[in-house]
């Protein structure tokens, strides 16, 4: 009789500690990044190309998780379809912080594979809100990040080619989501700079210089090291210019580096 209470007890014991342990690790909060190739974390084959959430990640302290599920070709409809935007769905607690940017794939009607008709695609933006919002957790909404099209040299202006920024900015006002309007913000960004300083933050290489692109690249959509870090600084001066709760979990300085002069 003894010996049984006792075994009843340890096994009481090994259910409160795994529900303890459960419970704890979800204690920390989370930011989702919900995305497509420009934000995505790529393959070391693909580099120099960088999404912008992987420099964006490390801006923020050990007080959140930063889980970036973006990935390279998905559209809000595909990213749903493959399961992904579920997995966000069953480990978001209340608390956690969601951003969504999708629309270089979702407007890309000739990709049969990833296209979504304007009404599928606000619709989706806005389930995606709503099941946030469900869970306790706070979405933030951008329209895409700008391609890199100057259509005047003379004026160096750059083109707007995301059709589908209109109706990211319908759902924003629709849902009254924290939205960063990315779309208008790097293309005022990298048409300050003109032609030829913006090409040194895309994919840009000439031939047989870089092994993963012995042939050179030009690509005036994805982002290098540099134009990904950049990127990532332009969200992050949003997000402190709203003054949004994320702001709190922002790496501190380090004390030395603000008296740190060069010599």
């Amino acid at each position: 009789m003894y010996k049984r209470r006792l075994i009843q007890h340890f096994v009481c014991l090994i259910i409160v500690t795994s529900v303890l342990v459960k419970s704890t690790a979800f204690a920390k909060p989370q930011l989702f990044m919900a995305g497509d190739s420009t934000m995505a974390i790529k393959h070391p084959k693909d580099y120099p190309e960088t999404g912008w959430g992987v420099p964006f990640s490390e801006f923020f302290s050990e007080q959140i998780s930063v889980i970036n599920l973006a990935k390279n070709g998905r559209s809000t409809r595909t990213f749903m379809a493959e399961g992904l935007w579920q997995k966000i769905l069953d480990d978001l607690q209340k608390g956690d912080f969601v951003i969504i940017q999708f629309g270089h794939n979702d407007e890309s009607a000739k990709k049969k594979d990833r296209y979504t008709t304007p009404q599928e695609y606000q619709n989706n933006l806005s389930l995606m809100i709503e099941q946030v919002r469900k869970k306790g957790a706070q979405p933030i909404l951008m329209s895409s990040v700008t391609r890199r099209y100057f259509v005047s040299d003379k004026d160096n202006l750059i083109g707007e080619t995301h059709p589908y920024s209109k109706l990211v900015r319908q759902v924003a006002e629709q849902t009254k989501v924290t939205f960063f309007d990315m779309d208008k913000i790097t293309r005022e960004y990298f048409q300050s700079m003109g032609d030829e300083l913006s090409s040194l933050r895309f994919m840009h290489i000439k031939p047989s210089i870089h092994p993963n692109y012995p042939n050179g690249v030009k690509d005036n959509t994805h982002f290098n090291h540099l134009g990904a870090r950049e990127v990532a600084q332009l969200v992050l001066a949003e997000l402190k210019s709203s003054n949004h709760p994320l702001i709190q979990f922002v790496r501190k300085a380090d004390p030395k580096h603000l008296t740190y002069r060069y010599h």
